[in-house]
């Protein structure tokens, strides 16, 4: 048995490493080849029109705007999120980005509350999906919080949270916090993914193909972004599924 455990940890280590030597190997490729035929056919001819067309101002007021709408029309706004990035970097842009979600998840919430019972009676009707956004209306306020920023980091879509949260009884405070900490990784993955394009599309319009230790530290950066957020992910989804387990285990007693 002690074997056969050890030989199995070996294997799934193996298996780990090789496809982060796939992916790592990937990546070069794309870097090489695929990005700056991308770049030169697709991002840089968008990248020029956003710079003649509107001034610094102008556009951070677009995306601030944009992050702040689209998710109550349901419509993803992680594009304005790789704009930021590619326009402002990791400072403003990250500033444009926290604010106009704040605005984002707070108007669903309101409306959600005019239709309270209407929602209710929807969770009423899928009680198994249901049970995980019941979760943050459940206990203190640091438990909602908690419930929250776990249900925005695991891939719950966020959008339909945004409107049954008022449903489940959550206070708007822990909703809030909950939202800003959980939104945190989201978001910088959105912000480096802009600053990665935007350097890409430099190297490409100027003609020049970045050096070795440039593509492997793009390569590595981007590799690290995806690992975590799938560490951070796959731990919210544990979390969320022990915070259900117990609240079912209180329910029994």
């Amino acid at each position: 048995m002690v074997n056969g455990g050890l030989w199995w940890s070996v294997w799934w280590w193996a298996k780990l490493v090789f496809v982060f030597v796939f992916l790592a190997a990937l990546g070069v490729c794309f870097f090489l080849w695929i990005g700056p035929f991308l770049m030169n056919k697709e991002v840089i001819p968008i990248l020029n029109w956003e710079t003649e067309t509107f001034s610094k101002p102008v556009l951070a007021v677009l995306i601030f705007a944009s992050v702040a709408l689209f998710p109550t029309i349901f419509i993803p706004s992680t594009p304005s999120m790789w704009v930021a990035g590619m326009s402002f970097g990791y400072g403003f842009g990250f500033l444009l980005i926290i604010g106009g979600c704040i605005i984002g998840t707070s108007i669903p919430y309101f409306i959600g509350s005019l239709f309270y019972h209407k929602i209710q009676g929807w969770l009423e009707r899928y009680p198994k999906k249901a049970s995980i956004l019941k979760l943050a209306g459940e206990g203190s306020c640091f438990n909602q919080f908690r419930a929250v920023m776990f249900l925005r980091i695991s891939p719950f879509p966020y959008i339909v949270y945004n409107y049954c949260a008022v449903a489940t009884d959550v206070k708007f405070v822990p909703y809030l916090l909950g939202t800003i900490v959980g939104m945190v990784p989201e978001i910088f993955v959105a912000i480096y993914t802009g600053i990665m394009i935007r350097t890409l599309a430099d190297a490409s319009n100027d003609q020049q193909s970045l050096s070795a230790p440039q593509i492997m530290c793009t390569v590595f950066g981007f590799l690290l972004t995806v690992a975590t957020t799938v560490v951070v992910t796959v731990y919210a989804k544990k979390r969320l599924s022990e915070l259900q387990t117990d609240e079912e285990q209180l329910l029994l007693q």
